[in-house]
């Protein structure tokens, strides 16, 4: 690489180079950083899978909850506040009941369906999505009922689990396609999660429209 002289006597030292120049260090510290925080990461997957995952879950679910009442609160007509006790409950149910079902779900798939065959791929996300996620879709919208104090624990679960379900498949079959061809089993609740991140926003748009009873009783509206 030139040196800072052979740029002078050129007479081409740019203003570019001389940012260049002074910003390697710094590069070169973050670069540092983040590779520690990476092996980190790997230890403590190694150490404590299960509660690693769970705070990676519980990580992207805030996210995804933020950014959605963000969204809100800034594209909304009655542009509504930050709902802290209700992103609370849905980051609850996300990392204590999706990340460690998950874990072990997915130990439970690589050791029954070995292998990366187009075949054994195939009956996984089958599994996944017609097995475990019906199950986990009803238990997320029943759980935060019951959370909510709602009198009725499954009305929102009958009037809005066909829609989920059927966004939840379009969404995931692709996703966990690529986690069975491609994530190595230890980093699959943590793939997850990352998706999660998107799809979560889909299921708080969801769990935020308005039930039957709600349109026709403006007073229980919250």
């Amino acid at each position: 690489m030139p040196t800072t002289q052979s740029y002078l006597d050129r007479g081409i030292f740019a203003r570019y180079d001389l940012q260049e120049l002074t910003a390697r260090p710094r590069v070169t510290s973050e670069v540092v950083m983040l590779s520690k925080l990476r092996r980190v990461f790997q230890e403590s997957l190694k150490k404590r899978p299960l509660i690693t995952n769970v705070t990676v879950y519980a990580t992207f679910y805030t996210a995804a909850e933020f950014t959605q009442q963000t969204f809100n609160k800034m594209y909304l007509p009655d542009k509504p506040d930050y709902k802290v006790a209700s992103g609370a409950r849905v980051v609850a149910v996300g990392s204590t009941l999706y990340a460690p079902t998950l874990y072990y779900w997915y130990k439970f798939l690589d050791r029954k369906l070995v292998g990366t065959s187009v075949k054994t791929v195939l009956t996984k996300v089958a599994c996944d999505q017609f097995l475990m996620t019906p199950v986990l879709l009803a238990l997320f919208f029943t759980v935060l009922s019951v959370l909510e104090r709602k009198e009725n624990i499954f009305e929102e679960l009958q009037q809005k689990y066909k829609k989920a379900f059927l966004a939840n498949q379009t969404f995931w079959i692709p996703v966990q396609t690529v986690n069975f061809f491609y994530i190595p089993s230890h980093l699959r609740v943590t793939y997850v999660s990352s998706a999660s991140f998107l799809w979560i926003n889909v299921l708080c748009y969801i769990k935020r429209q308005q039930l039957t009873s709600d349109k026709e009783d403006p007073k229980a509206l919250k």
